[in-house]
């Protein structure tokens, strides 16, 4: 019955963020939470872990596990999201009821290392160069819900990414808490207009960082609050003043990239708040050279 109940306050989360998609997208996200509530999670065996400070074999036993796999398509560092991960994994040591496990299904392990140093990352991840995690499971194509919140018996508590979603953050953490889901808000939305959705950095040396601006102007009746700024890479850094935005006043989302080598980029900035039209998507792109 918890289960049930937890898988079924996920399916409603989630058919709050896809409210603009069709009921297609809809019934397959359901079918796919359905699929994987209670299932146990299979691990393979010989399993070693590398970290910063020392690698070891031990797979941790704790009374929740959250387990996040990540594949070899596309830039694998900027869809491990370290910065936000060290954030999630700080609050969760005050529980002391949980570990984080790592799979990594790598193109370059180079690549891995350089993301660890670079971040400062200090926990242990298991590079699976023959994605053994992977086939083992079959988990989901999309990577939205290749990441899982499982109880000490390995079985499927709830699915989502908790680093790419606040709402699927405030699920794994009021379970992991033993607290009842949140109830449903009173909707207090108002509307936002923004200068643009796209900036264009142009071609520039790979060495230097840039700056883009983007100016949300609350347009609407009520305050404008905005719970959680998401990048798609950890190149990509935001600042922005976390006070409400007042009826017809701007908030500006300074963001910062460091190219961390040469490439030709598109970078998604995800923002979540209280508008309507939540959450707004916003792309730097350029050629890093």
């Amino acid at each position: 019955m918890k289960i049930y109940g937890t898988m079924k306050y996920l399916i409603l989360i989630i058919s709050i963020l896809f409210v603009s998609c069709g009921e297609t997208e809809k019934e397959r996200i359901s079918r796919l939470i359905n699929e994987w509530s209670g299932k146990e999670i299979m691990f393979p065996g010989n399993l070693y872990f590398v970290s910063l400070n020392k690698d070891t074999t031990y797979l941790p036993k704790s009374e929740y596990t959250i387990v996040t796999y990540v594949d070899s398509m596309g830039c694998t560092s900027c869809k491990l999201k370290l910065m936000e991960w060290r954030r999630l994994i700080t609050q969760l040591d005050s529980a002391k009821n949980t570990s984080v496990l790592f799979f990594l299904h790598p193109k370059d392990k180079n690549e891995i290392f350089h993301a660890l140093r670079r971040d400062n990352f200090i926990y242990p991840v298991c590079i699976d160069e023959q994605d053994n995690f992977n086939n083992l499971n079959k988990l989901p194509v999309d990577e939205r819900f290749q990441t899982f919140l499982l109880d000490k018996d390995n079985k499927v508590v709830a699915i989502g990414n908790p680093v790419q979603n606040p709402k699927v953050k405030e699920l794994y953490l009021n379970i992991i808490s033993g607290n009842q889901a949140p109830k449903q808000e009173v909707k207090t939305q108002t509307t936002v207009m923004y200068n643009n959705t796209v900036v264009d950095l142009g071609k520039f040396d790979w060495h230097h960082e840039q700056k883009a601006t983007f100016t949300l102007t609350n347009t609407g009746n009520l305050p404008l609050v905005i719970t959680d700024v998401i990048t798609s890479c950890g190149c990509t850094t935001v600042e922005y003043d976390k006070e409400p935005i007042r009826p017809s006043s701007k908030v500006e989302l300074k963001v910062q990239y460091k190219a961390d080598h040469p490439e030709h980029f598109d970078k998604a900035i995800t923002v979540y708040c209280n508008a309507e039209t939540s959450p707004i998507k916003l792309r730097i792109v350029g050629s890093a050279e």
